[in-house]
């Protein structure tokens, strides 16, 4: 019986530093420096790596990088519809241009 009580903690040892890279939110990994370039990345890239941003927004903000040009700030995220200044404020150190 310690035998076996022994291998689960050790394995719970193992696996609990990979299981806390994981955020909560959508299985992102946590703890890594995530960036994503607004004027390159496609609808899922922006969806997967922005906070607050589903693909139907993502989808927005590369149909408003096609019609107006390159966003010069993260800041003009705010004109795409949809995106305010809370969702900029909350993703502005994983936004590059």
């Amino acid at each position: 019986m310690k035998l076996i009580t022994s291998i689960w903690l050790a394995i719970a040892l193992l696996v609990a530093p990979i299981g806390s890279l994981w955020a909560s939110e959508g299985g992102k990994l946590e703890g890594i420096d995530i960036t994503v370039n607004i004027n390159q990345a496609e609808p899922e890239e922006l969806a997967e790596l922005l906070k607050g941003i589903g693909i139907d927004k993502a989808q927005k903000i590369v149909d408003y990088r096609e019609a107006n040009g390159k966003f010069k700030s993260a800041d003009d995220l705010t004109q795409v519809k949809g995106i305010g200044s809370a969702t900029v404020d909350k993703n502005r150190d994983r936004i590059i241009l």
